[in-house]
């Protein structure tokens, strides 16, 4: 694909610099540079252009970004920064930026990471879910997993699964997985990588779902800081449209920093002895005392049985909260993903799948 590019820098001498490589290259015609974004959205439409480079660590730009994306709806957008900032690059995201990338890049660059983005998916800010629950033995990791699945089935973008359940993650484990990297480098790393480089971190599960592994071993979780899971996570947004991130049990410092960046929160557990209700109580409770609008908290509740209307609405006199989601017990699909198989084909006609593939629909209804 050849590509009719329009170059907005302030700075000549980066603007020079960033000119060169373009130049040389034959995938890339330089139509147009300017100054300033206001002149160049006024004046870029008559050379037709398919790619944007724009400094997004100008204010100017990064406000006037979603103007472009409106005006030029079939051109692709790459916010260029010299330095990563997590927050400016979620801005571009929202403001419908195809990716962000570092200054100053090879022709090279450009088109690895045009390809990258547009694996993604949609432009815009990726949708992070997390899944916390108060105790283990939730049930939280094999929904992970299977929502990780439907969710890139029914779409076709780009889902990663990072399991943060740092001392006794299992994520691996489901696909039959054998990860060369885990969230330990990433987290070490993650000052040091772009999008780029940071991509090769995931272990692909299926050609849409990637997996960012737990350490094999527990005594590595205290290399990973609540911050830089933070970091982690907000750049795993840049790559892919969904992340879903399956926390540790318990209110810690890394699961309560991860739940405050999602934009979904699922307060999973599972009924087995009757205290289940009471713990997802307390939680919600903590949960509603710090609201935002920017943050939705379900809870869902699997292995009910009976899995009836009646056992939820018996539920939430107990609980105080609406039950959002119920999962049934099906021993053969528990059976399936602690063998290891779950990536190699999903029985959908189940009672279990089709509760799980409604919270799917559900989670991509509020990426739209």
């Amino acid at each position: 694909m050849a590509y009719q590019v329009i170059l907005i820098e302030s700075n000549t001498e980066v603007l020079n610099e960033i000119l060169t490589p373009l130049k040389r290259s034959p995938d890339f015609t330089v139509a147009a540079t300017y100054t300033s974004a206001h002149s160049a959205i006024g004046q870029a439409g008559m050379f037709q252009p398919n790619l944007f480079f724009m400094d997004v660590e100008d204010d100017e730009e990064l406000d006037l970004l979603p103007a472009f994306a409106d005006i030029f709806p079939g051109a692709y957008i790459l916010g260029m920064m010299s330095v990563w900032d997590a927050n400016r690059a979620y801005r571009s995201l929202r403001g419908g930026a195809t990716g962000c990338i570092l200054k100053p890049f090879t022709a090279q660059d450009v088109l690895k990471s045009l390809q990258l983005f547009t694996a993604r998916g949609a432009h815009r800010a990726g949708r992070i879910v997390s899944f916390f629950s108060a105790k283990g033995r939730a049930g939280r990791t094999t929904l992970a997993a299977i929502l990780a699945l439907l969710i890139a089935k029914k779409t076709g973008e780009k889902v990663a699964l990072v399991d943060a359940d740092l001392q006794f993650g299992d994520l691996p484990i489901f696909f039959d997985a054998t990860p060369k990297r885990s969230i330990i480098d990433a987290s070490q790393d993650i000052k040091l990588l772009t999008p780029l480089t940071f991509e090769p971190y995931f272990y692909p599960i299926t050609s849409q779902v990637s997996l960012l592994s737990s350490p094999d071993k527990p005594e590595y979780a205290e290399l990973v800081t609540p911050s830089s899971l933070v970091d982690v996570v907000r750049m795993t947004e840049n790559l892919f449209r969904f992340v879903l991130v399956d926390l540790p049990a318990g209110f810690n410092p890394l699961a309560i920093n991860i739940c405050r960046l999602s934009n979904l929160v699922y307060v999973t557990t599972m009924i087995n002895t009757g205290f289940e209700v009471r713990h997802v109580k307390k939680v919600m409770e903590m949960f509603a005392s710090q609201a935002t609008p920017e943050r939705e908290i379900r809870t869902v509740f699997t292995r009910v049985n009976p899995f009836t209307e009646e056992e939820r609405h018996k539920i939430e006199l107990e609980l105080g909260y609406p039950v959002d989601d119920m999962i049934p017990n099906e021993y053969k699909m528990i059976s399936i993903a602690n063998s290891g198989r779950l990536s190699h084909g999903l029985p959908e006609d189940t009672l279990l799948m089709r509760s799980i593939s409604k919270m799917a629909d559900h989670i991509i209804a509020g990426g739209k």
